[in-house]
């Protein structure tokens, strides 16, 4: 298994794990861009968005329902962000399906 991502869910790395579930696992990001930057993922490994749409839909709802609780705990009233990397150009680092959950300050627009 080369995916970190993967390495994580089986427990052979350790991360500063938030939540896990059956089909989710939450982490704190080990490079924050913000005070709050979570990276909320599958337990089971999709590629990326398009993989994930394509083969598990019903898993992108629970997932994004879990940025939503997330976020608006985390975000309160004034708000956060959910990003999806896909592909190179898209800025995606780790080819396993994650989403970055940020908070707790002003994001500007454009991101980058």
């Amino acid at each position: 298994m080369e995916c970190l991502f993967c390495k994580i869910a089986a427990g052979e790395i350790k991360a500063d794990v938030l939540y896990r579930d059956e089909q989710i696992l939450v982490l704190k990001d080990i490079n924050p861009q913000a005070p709050v930057h979570l990276l909320i993922l599958p337990v089971e490994h999709y590629a990326n968005l398009a993989e994930a749409a394509e083969k598990a839909p019903d898993l992108l709802t629970a997932l994004l329902s879990k940025c939503a609780l997330l976020g608006s705990e985390f975000g309160g009233d004034r708000g956060y962000r959910v990003v999806a990397n896909t592909g190179s150009d898209g800025g995606q680092t780790v080819a396993h399906l994650h989403f970055h959950l940020l908070a707790g300050r002003e994001l500007l627009w454009p991101p980058g």
